[in-house]
């Protein structure tokens, strides 16, 4: 592939592969890749943590002062390749990932200075180009101007097994019915929230992969990379 860098933002539902794909689209060009899901997984864990979150709402009230204290990075891996998401220095990346974050990431997300926060810090780490950014607003958002833009998508049952065989992978416990409600309801709230909703950007490519090998998905990405670095 041709020297010529580029951002590439992919956005699209939970648990559609999307990280899984940045991250090799990522490893294969050289490039930075930035888990926005993350960051805002582990804002939320954050939240948890000092009783600001919970089922029964968010304290508005307190979250100026968490957001003021906290610092979201990306740390090298010990054990083997990528990176793992850090919360004030502290590797998270097994707790962000558990069922209690991901029924209040977001709702946590849809908060207008969480989000506020979390994208200039998305933007300066972008501002050299040269990365892939997974999340829910990148190519409308973050970076509406990125060279190429991404919309993945796949069915929510499809995405409910694979978030399942996911958490058993980790030792989490949940049902197919407990992953599938939050699935949906996950996208009930990105699509509807007052500030970023998820949305397909006007110039996105969809991929749809449903029923697609990651091999197959690597394929079909590579062509569309050539032609956009080649013009």
């Amino acid at each position: 592939m041709q020297s010529k860098r580029i951002v590439i933002a992919i956005d699209g539902h939970s648990s559609c592969g999307k990280s899984t794909f940045a991250k090799l689209i990522a490893k294969e060009l050289g490039y930075l890749y930035i888990d926005s899901g993350a960051m805002y997984r582990a804002v939320t864990l954050a939240c948890i943590r000092e009783g600001i979150a919970n089922e029964a709402g968010i304290d508005l009230d307190r979250l100026p002062k968490l957001l003021d204290n906290i610092e979201v990075g990306f740390t090298p891996n010990p054990k083997g390749e990528g990176w793992l998401t850090t919360l004030n220095g502290q590797a998270v990346e097994d707790e962000i990932r558990t069922l209690e974050v991901s029924n209040l990431v977001s709702p946590v997300s849809a908060i207008p200075m969480v989000r506020s926060i979390m994208t200039r810090q998305q933007q300066e780490m972008g501002r050299n180009k040269g990365i892939v950014m997974d999340g829910r607003d990148i190519g409308t958002v973050v970076f509406p101007q990125a060279e190429l833009k991404i919309f993945m998508t796949a069915s929510p049952e499809i995405r409910a097994q694979r978030r399942l065989k996911e958490m058993h992978e980790k030792g989490q416990h949940a049902t197919f019915e407990e992953v599938l409600a939050n699935v949906r309801e996950r996208d009930r709230i990105d699509q509807s929230r007052e500030v970023a909703p998820l949305r397909q950007a006007d110039d996105a490519i969809i991929l749809d992969n449903s029923y697609m090998t990651v091999p197959q998905q690597m394929e079909w990405v590579k062509r569309i990379v050539e032609e956009k670095m080649a013009r």
